[in-house]
């Protein structure tokens, strides 16, 4: 019995070692080859309670920021970790781990498990001065910011999304139903803003620093996406993939 008690502690520490909550049984997982590239390959993983990570359907295409990744703000601490820092405007989307705190899309409602966003008349603040600074909120009749994006597209690449929690939960806590899991960090001016998975252009095309992939791939993750699997986005080179895979608990 003893030995059956102590094998379940070791489980539980094993699932909650690293920045990946204890509590995350969703993962998705995006690899590209380098600091530098800006595609690669995403895939999906679930877990138990007391489980290593198993992966779900097939790896699909996605495509970076149009310089590759760089250490965001989210769940780790990338202190001390080889490779750029994402920063305003420099094309990189963020690596490391992060929640999703939202799905979000043109229409009223989404197949998703999800909190959903509809985002007609929404937009997302990337003024670094702003106290709005990297939210997805409702314009206002006196902004404090001069840039902003539209969250309604005339491309269509935002149709269907959700929100990264990089550099803050990235939306209006207003917008989300009061139960909902979101990471509470206060956005650092000009660590990057607006930071979504959407529609690609494309498999050659690149972003401003969001994940894309196409549609149909982006709709099925957010069919299977469940707000009560505390699910995160891990994004990695996969040199540092490797060198992290132990110590963030991370699938294989």
């Amino acid at each position: 019995m003893m030995l059956l008690l102590g094998l379940g502690v070791l489980l539980a520490q094993t699932v909650a070692s690293g920045p990946i909550p204890a509590s995350t049984r969703q993962l998705v997982l995006v690899t590209t080859p380098d600091w530098t590239a800006t595609s690669g390959t995403l895939q999906r993983f679930e877990r138990g309670a007391e489980a290593g990570w198993v992966p779900v359907g097939d790896a699909v295409a996605a495509v970076v920021g149009r310089s590759g990744l760089g250490w965001g703000r989210g769940l780790h601490d990338a202190s001390g970790l080889a490779g750029p820092s994402k920063a305003e405007g420099d094309g990189r989307a963020p690596a490391g781990v992060f929640r999703l705190s939202a799905a979000f899309g043109y229409d009223a409602s989404l197949p998703t498990g999800l909190p959903y966003v509809p985002v007609p008349g929404l937009q997302c603040v990337d003024d670094p001065v702003s106290a709005s600074y990297n939210v997805v909120r409702a314009p206002d009749d006196d902004p404090d910011w001069t840039s902003h994006e539209t969250m309604r597209r005339r491309d269509g690449l935002y149709r269907i999304g959700a929100i990264v929690a990089h550099n803050g939960p990235g939306v209006d806590r207003d917008l989300l139903p009061a139960a909902a899991l979101v990471d509470g960090a206060t956005p650092v001016s000009g660590a990057g803003s607006c930071i979504f998975l959407h529609v690609w252009n494309g498999p050659r095309s690149t972003t401003a620093g969001c994940t894309a992939m196409a549609d149909p791939a982006l709709a099925e993750i957010l069919a299977w996406l469940r707000a009560d699997a505390d699910p995160v986005l891990v994004q990695l080179p996969a040199g540092a993939r490797r060198g992290l895979q132990a110590r963030w608990a991370l699938p294989e």
